[in-house]
């Protein structure tokens, strides 16, 4: 997985950067394992528009994945690894031994080939799930259920872990992606290893044109609106707009915006930095 800078053929190519694809196996997904995605706009159910700068962007279809893994012992065998549009991370076909294919995450370093299990208590190696009382100390873990069989929640994207940093009865301590140090129930499954394609992070998107294909219109600064539109707009030429806030008022650096009576805020046991 590596990033390949394109010649600067033209203005748009000049910085541009983009995944070099190289782990990956099958250009066309299983239909099986697919279904329409219908797209908002930004708009809600009376057609209003309640998120803005949002619209367009390139025709896609879901890829069903599964973040349960709810199949126990029962060997897996990696098939394919297929890019997937609706995620950072690169997802996995596995084909079980009763013929069932599903998607995962696909983690790093795992090839086609691969055999991956999911369990009470099984090998913790890159790929294989299992529950978080069962896990090793010091291991990197991703795919993270907040409740025992809801399915995974937390660290699911292209290059992200957390890391089983200890062990306090029935709860198990995470270091997340963030920063925050938080306890989980031992009974939540995880999956070994990290996502893979850690290297998204370093693609430089290069052109505007890049932006659209993804679904992203143009955004509005705050400052270049009028001040009847947004609290930092107006003033005579150029102004810096005074302290950053949001549209509705809300300081946008170093105000704290979490409730604090949140019921899940006593599981946290360091905040994120």
């Amino acid at each position: 997985m590596g990033v390949r800078k394109l010649k600067p053929m033209t203005p748009g190519q000049r910085r541009r950067s983009v995944s070099d694809f190289d782990t990956i196996t099958k250009s066309t997904p299983e239909k099986s394992l697919t279904a329409p995605i219908k797209k908002s706009g930004g708009r809600n159910s009376a057609g209003r528009m309640t998120v803005r700068y949002r619209g367009g962007g390139h025709k896609r279809r879901y890829r069903v994945v599964d973040f349960k893994r709810d199949k126990f012992d029962m060997p897996a065998q990696v098939v394919a690894i297929e890019y997937d549009p609706n995620r950072t991370a690169r997802i996995a076909l596995i084909q079980y031994e009763d013929g069932e294919k599903r998607y995962i995450l696909a983690p790093n370093k795992i090839e086609v080939g691969t055999t991956v299990i999911s369990g009470e208590k099984t090998a913790p190696t890159v790929g294989n799930a299992m529950k978080l009382k069962n896990i090793p100390l010091g291991s990197t873990v991703h795919n993270i259920e907040l409740r025992p069989g809801q399915g995974g929640e937390m660290a699911r994207g292209a290059g992200t872990y957390a890391q089983l940093s200890g062990k306090d009865g029935k709860y198990a301590i995470l270091k997340m992606p963030s920063g925050e140090i938080r306890m989980i129930l031992g009974e939540c499954m995880a999956t070994m290893g990290s996502v893979g394609n850690s290297e998204h992070q370093n693609i430089i998107i290069g052109k505007a044109g890049r932006k659209r294909w993804l679904g992203r219109r143009p955004r509005v600064r705050g400052v270049a609106m009028n001040p009847v539109d947004h609290p930092m707009g107006g003033g005579e030429g150029r102004s810096s707009g005074g302290h950053p806030r949001n549209r509705n008022g809300v300081p946008a650096k170093g105000y704290k915006t979490r409730k604090k009576n949140k019921a899940s805020n006593r599981f946290i046991l360091s905040k994120r930095k």
